[in-house]
């Protein structure tokens, strides 16, 4: 498999992306009417369609509502999220001008702004970039890819974040982020309820049957939600990949970049999965791959060695 004309293949993932993100919202409210509909049958008297489509558009204005609110509140406060998570700190110019250099010249040679910088401190070897704007846009580098990666391969890695923030990926990768944390939260929300007797009540006000039905409709729409989150991750993977190739014009830097990551990726101060997907490589504990393709739907990476081999053919 090779790249065969970056352009297309970046209009083809920029529309494959835009698909993924338009189904959030739809599968938000399919789920919803869902609800009525499965809710209908568990009362004395069953409604009919008209009256589950009445009772669905009653509820539309609430739901855009808390999720309006929901997504301005997570908007405004990723950056210091991803960074409480990350254990990531700005790093001064004094600190290291080689890396200042590097994502100098490169800034210069595409005509981007300057990113602020963030150091890891951990030995490992990682990498992200995140922001929605030119004031939030960030490229943070662990300590142990600064000082492991020789000149060329930290520019191909430097150029691959450049490439999320130039692609606008986080800013699609973060809006993800916010509506699995949507379902996640609805679904933690009723099974705490179910948990501590919220589900006790008798069948014949339907109060039980309304938090089992509330809660598998959530989980479904978080594993949905998830694997479409995990699918645009590792579509975005690629095409920064291949803007790094572009950017630097040494695909070979980056292939022995990702080698040496691949040995040891692990940032110990992440935690949680939804922020994993921002890294060049997942950077939590690995867990033993296996060749089944169940397991592919769940990464929130391609396959690194895939990766390689596609750089060395580029």
């Amino acid at each position: 498999m090779k790249y065969f004309g970056l352009q297309n293949q970046i209009w083809r993932n920029n529309s494959n992306s835009v698909l993924l993100l338009v189904l959030f919202p739809i599968i938000f409210f399919v789920l919803t009417w869902l609800f009525f509909f499965f809710l209908s049958f568990s009362s004395e008297v069953h409604k009919t369609i008209s009256q589950i489509n009445q009772n669905f558009l009653i509820t539309v204005p609430f739901i855009i509502i808390g999720v309006l609110l929901w997504f301005i509140i997570a908007w405004f406060s990723h950056s210091s999220m991803i960074n409480a998570a990350t254990d990531s700190k700005p790093l001064a110019r004094n600190e290291n001008k080689r890396v200042y250099n590097l994502v100098e010249n490169l800034c210069i040679s595409t005509g981007m702004t300057l990113p602020q910088i963030n150091i890891i401190d951990d030995d490992s070897l990682n990498a992200f970039a995140s922001g929605i704007n030119q004031k939030t846009f960030s490229i943070s580098l662990s300590k142990g890819i600064i000082e492991k990666l020789n000149d060329e391969e930290l520019e191909a890695v430097i150029a691959h974040e450049l490439t999320h923030i130039k692609n606008r990926d986080v800013r699609l990768l973060i809006i993800s982020i916010i509506f699995v944390g949507i379902f996640a939260f609805i679904s933690q929300a009723i099974f705490r309820t179910l948990q501590f007797g919220g589900g006790g009540r008798s069948k014949k006000d339907g109060g039980g049957w309304t938090i089992i039905i509330g809660l598998l409709l959530a989980l479904v729409g978080l594993l949905i939600s998830s694997l479409l989150r995990f699918a645009l991750s590792r579509k975005r993977e690629y095409l920064a990949d291949a803007g790094s190739a572009e950017l630097t014009h040494r695909p070979l830097a980056l292939a022995s970049a990702l080698r040496k990551i691949s040995v040891d990726p692990t940032i110990e101060a992440v935690k949680r999965k939804d922020i994993a997907q921002i890294f060049i490589e997942n950077p939590q504990i690995k867990e033993k791959k296996s060749s089944f393709s169940l397991n592919s739907l769940f990464a929130t990476h391609p396959p690194i060695d895939k990766r390689i081999q596609l750089l060395e053919q580029f």
